[in-house]
């Protein structure tokens, strides 16, 4: 294999404005349903790895804002007509007649590619756009058998951001995926309608194709780690039309449709057709990215990287996990089975160099996902990389009134069925169940039904309280349940962070903690629904005073000895006045008021040059995590805060330049208060608390904020409980109002 210098490249696989011929120019249509059509298109094709070129997006974009309609139009059609395989026209009596577009026929062996078609819709019909052909009857033979002309498979694409049917408007365009089995040159004869009986007379409903089919080859790879060893990476393979390969279009685990990257193992291949390509190969976020450029050719050697570290907490002792992954929903594929299985997602976490995966079961594809539970770590882990089966409430049960994620449980099955049918529909309820049986549990997705549209924090608004977050965790924080050995314990043990706004998940916390709970956070992705870009998005890391277990990093969990991260910034070994985080006792005494130093061991790494399109997000738009957004200015400059109470009491600038820093800080605290850093929004320590005195932490304007909240969250979610168990909502609700208003009268206003 050949290896040159890494040069720039202009990345899109449809770039062409040469004239289109044959294909019509479409006059006098309304531009507002095109435009908001090709939008979506290029969306579609963005994800399906054969994007428009950059090119192509301007001048589209440039049509988008053009008012002059016609004109839009226009330049619209002049932009993807060259791309078109077909001209559909469906004339008033719903007749399809088909004609040649101008776009290069190139196909690959074992491999997809997509084409546009222009449909005139005279009609104004809603069906869906069907094509069919001789050549696609079947690409599975039986042994021995030579069927010469089944050689494609082809289909049109209805997925989101596209839907399954035409929009009605007079013109649209529609994307094709076609699959070649063979090198060579292939014909395929491929007839198209929009329902029965809707084909032109005399074969107009037809076009006559010939292809080039490029020849594939096994091509290795050889990934070694910064020790020198064979490990596991993501590869993102394009060609300098920006095409990914192995297509994304119908693939099949391990490889994922909706990542531009594959996972390959030191020694496993990918077939491509001889060419040159721009490979990145990346292995999560404590890694250098690494971008070349590779001729493929035949009898080439293997492709060799070299994988080099900037940051490795592990060790220091603190161990990285998801402990919110999914092996089926959402961006998963439900056909031809539900969801992936275990080795699949134990590749995702050994290429992201994800220690803990915790792999949650839950509506979608449940009752086939159930199997895999075993209250252990599953056989595919391979240390220090372990995955576990456990249980998200979500799809079923008590999930309107937020989902659970249920860690370390011992029993997946709430007593009663064997399904997801029966379970609560009061979290508390399902909270009991899993503690007594040594559980960790906390809210998924905290902020969804937060929502509050100030980034400030602490923030003493009301939010909604209507969504799947952490809108019962109000109640429940205020309430302690049966362990395993029938001794109280707190009902939540930690609140999800890092994938949703950070406002939104970090306020409510934020209020509890002031209230005297000592509530953990957690960083997880909710992979594939919320993130389905890669695995471990959203992480913890965890320390771990011995050997890495699932049991023993849940614990850590709960206990508090953790930070979450993006993976782009660290706290490492945070300590207060020698209280150390990592002890799992984060409890500080002080005698009376007085002053406190804090310190942490920071790294963390932005690149040279500002993220543009990252950093002028709204706050509530993806990703909502990310050191990017706490870049200062054009530096390479972040903040490190030392938060008392959720409200930063000093901070200290450093340099995101990878390297490992040692700093200090210091505050006076004047009473009882929780102690933490963060890097926002990238990187958040747990607290340590402080006790000054025999003062109980207790803030006046949060406890009037949660005692609020109480009732806000009741007007939306008594509607959601079942009848049997009104009582003990109605009875927890009044526990949590009531705790509140205790802790209220102990409290010491501003």
């Amino acid at each position: 294999m050949k290896t040159i210098l890494l040069v720039p490249v202009l990345l899109g696989t449809l770039s062409a404005f040469t004239a289109a011929q044959d294909i019509p120019m479409i006059e006098d249509i309304d531009a507002q349903p095109l435009m908001l059509h090709t939008e979506r298109l290029s969306e579609a094709l963005d994800f399906l790895g054969q994007p428009l070129s950059d090119e192509a997006k301007q001048k589209l974009n440039q049509a988008r804002t053009n008012q002059d309609d016609a004109a839009a139009v226009a330049v619209t059609q002049q932009v993807l007509d060259p791309l078109c395989l077909a001209h559909i026209q469906i004339n008033p009596e719903s007749r399809v007649k088909v004609a040649d577009g101008p776009t290069k026929r190139s196909l690959v062996e074992q491999g997809w590619r997509l084409f546009l078609v222009k449909v005139h819709n005279e009609a104004g019909v809603t069906h869906p756009l069907k094509v069919t052909s001789a050549q696609a009857q079947s690409l599975h033979n039986s042994p021995g058998e030579l069927v010469r002309d089944r050689w494609m498979d082809l289909e049109i694409f209805t997925g989101r951001p596209l839907t399954p049917r035409l929009s009605g408007a007079e013109l649209e365009y529609r994307i094709i995926q076609i699959y070649s089995r063979d090198a060579g040159k292939r014909t395929a004869v491929m007839e198209f309608s929009v329902g029965q009986g809707t084909q032109d007379l005399g074969f107009r409903s037809d076009l006559v194709a010939t292809f080039d089919c490029a020849a594939s080859q096994a091509v290795t790879f050889e990934i070694l780690d910064e020790n020198g060893e064979p490990t596991t990476a993501s590869l993102e393979i394009r060609d300098h039309s920006g095409r990914v390969y192995p297509s994304q279009t119908k693939r099949l685990a391990p490889d994922f449709s909706f990542h531009p990257q594959i996972y390959r193992t030191s020694g496993e291949t990918v077939k491509l057709p001889d060419g040159a390509y721009r490979i990145t190969c990346a292995r999560g976020p404590e890694y250098y990215r690494q971008t070349r450029e590779v001729v493929v050719e035949q009898n080439a050697g293997p492709v060799k990287f070299a994988l080099k570290r900037w940051v490795d907490p592990a060790l220091l002792g603190w161990w990285s996990g998801d402990h919110h992954i999914h092996a089926a929903g959402c961006a998963h594929y439900t056909n031809p089975t539900e969801g992936v299985h275990a080795p699949d997602m134990m590749r995702h976490c050994l290429g992201e160099d994800l220690k803990v995966g915790a792999n949650l079961t839950w509506g979608p594809c449940f009752d086939y996902q159930k199997q895999f539970f075993t209250g252990k770590d599953d056989e595919v882990s391979q240390y220090p990389y372990l995955l576990r089966y456990d249980v998200e409430v979500s799809g079923f049960g008590s999930h309107q009134s937020g989902h659970l994620c249920l860690l370390r449980l011992q029993q997946q099955m709430y007593p009663g069925g064997n399904s997801k049918d029966h379970w609560p529909t009061l979290c508390l309820n399902t909270l009991r169940w899993a503690q007594q049986q040594g559980a960790i549990c906390g809210p998924a997705h905290s902020g969804w039904g937060l929502a509050l549209p100030s980034e400030k924090l602490p923030n003493y608004d009301i939010p909604p309280f209507d969504g799947i977050g952490a809108c019962e965790y109000i109640v429940d924080v205020t309430h302690e349940v049966p362990g395993p050995d029938g001794k109280l314990v707190p009902a939540v043990d930690f609140i999800s962070t890092v994938d949703t706004p950070f406002p939104w998940e970090l306020n409510i916390w934020y209020h509890t903690l002031n209230a005297g709970y000592e509530t953990r956070i957690s960083g997880e992705t909710d992979f594939p629904c919320i993130y389905g870009e890669r695995v471990g998005l959203g992480r913890s890391y965890v320390k771990m005073p011995d050997r890495l277990d699932y049991n023993g990093w849940c614990q850590g969990i709960e206990e508090g000895r953790a930070y979450v991260s993006d993976g782009h910034s660290h706290l490492i070994n945070f300590e207060v006045n020698g209280v150390q985080l990592a002890s799992g006792a984060p409890h500080l005494k002080l005698d009376a008021p007085g002053r406190i130093e804090a310190k942490v061991k920071v790294a963390a790494l932005l690149g040279e040059t500002p993220n543009e399109v990252i950093r002028n997000r709204r706050f509530d738009q993806q990703p909502y995590w990310h050191l990017e957004r706490a870049r200062r200015g054009d530096t390479r400059d972040v903040a490190v805060e030392l938060l008392v109470n959720g409200v930063p009491q000093a901070s200290q600038v450093i340099t995101a330049d990878g390297s490992m820093q040692d700093l200090a800080l210091e505050t006076d605290l004047t009473g009882s208060s929780w102690v933490a850093l963060r890097i926002l929004p990238s990187s958040h320590t747990n607290p340590i608390f402080v006790q000054v005195g025999d003062q109980p932490l207790r803030d006046q304007k949060s406890l009037e904020w949660c005692l609020k909240s109480v009732d806000q969250l009741w007007s939306q979610k008594e509607r959601f409980i079942a009848e049997e168990e009104k009582g003990d909502a109605l009875a927890a609700y009044a526990h949590a109002r009531q705790t509140y208003r205790e802790r209220l009268a102990e409290a010491v206003g501003e």
